[in-house]
């Protein structure tokens, strides 16, 4: 049975492992903590890789790898999106570009995805690499839709869905992935659950950059109005209220789908209940403007 303990022991492991994978690069001559860089917030894509990948009898080396190779794309795109919205705060501390200037900001994050991308070659005679670089593309066709094709234009739901699925859905959607072992069904299965509980998570943040405090959440705030970007907080009142509905149906409906595989559904609840729905409830409980 998977414990808190066990969790953050593998939580360890890949704190070490990407810190073993960065320090021969320019990194380690910048920072004591290279892995501090893209391990330091609630990593909860790893989380779930914790709590689910045992269930299904998934190697830890598989799921240190893959948690890893996830934390790392993660870190890309938060050094990518920081530069693009202008976010000075995250974490509560500068944000790299802050500190260190765009153009390495640019720089380090394309590093860090193709240090993903060696993680995962690694592992299984390198399985889980296409499936990492597929739904890497898709997070990167998101931001690139919602910036080229929909900035400044009056937000859906459906806009707000879609991308949110693709932007955010699709990394949680790998960790879920490469928990499923070499069982197709259950493979297919946990993405979508991935999916579904990615998305919950993307409208929940939508909700908090409109809403939010930056000093309760530690990073900068309402880039998505300023930017025009397409978001659930630029919805109406009434659409709000809808999204809050849809974060709690999505994460059922990734509980619901498991049931032909109770161990692994009763490890998905328990990173629903641990992780997942404090993340959620934090994101969403603040007063509408």
């Amino acid at each position: 049975m998977t414990t808190g303990s066990t969790i953050e022991a593998g939580l360890r492991d890949v704190r070490q492992l990407i810190a073993r994978g960065l320090e021969r690069t320019v990194l380690n001559r910048v920072t004591s903590d290279t892995a501090g860089l893209v391990a330091s917030g609630k990593m909860l894509r790893s989380r779930l890789i914790f709590h689910v990948g045992p269930a299904a009898h998934i190697p830890h080396t598989t799921l240190v790898h893959a948690a890893a190779a996830v934390e790392l794309v993660h870190g890309a795109s938060l050094l990518h999106d920081d530069v693009i919205d202008g976010g000075y705060l995250r974490r509560g501390a500068p944000t790299f570009w802050v500190e260190r200037g765009i153009s390495a900001a640019i720089l380090v994050g394309d590093m860090l995805l193709f240090k993903a991308v060696e993680l995962m070659c690694e592992v299984e005679g390198g399985r889980l690499t296409p499936l990492l670089v597929k739904l890497t593309g898709e997070v990167c066709d998101a931001e690139s839709e919602q910036e080229l094709l929909l900035r400044g234009e009056r937000p859906t739901w459906e806009n707000c869905v879609r991308i949110a699925r693709r932007k955010t859905g699709a990394l949680f959607a790998f960790a879920a992935g490469a928990c499923g072992g070499i069982d197709p069904v259950l493979i297919s299965t946990l993405i979508e659950c991935g999916y579904a509980v990615g998305t919950a998570y993307q409208l929940a943040d939508d909700i908090l950059d409109a809403n939010g405090s930056e000093e309760e959440s530690g990073k900068s705030l309402g880039s998505d109005e300023a930017r025009g970007k397409t978001a659930v907080g630029a919805l109406d009142p009434r659409e709000q209220a809808e999204a809050v509905a849809s974060i709690e149906s999505l994460c059922r409906q990734s509980e619901d789908s498991l049931s032909p595989w109770p161990a692994v559904q009763q490890a998905w609840r328990a990173f629903m209940d641990a992780d997942m729905r404090p993340a959620l409830r934090k994101h969403i409980a603040v007063p509408a403007k």
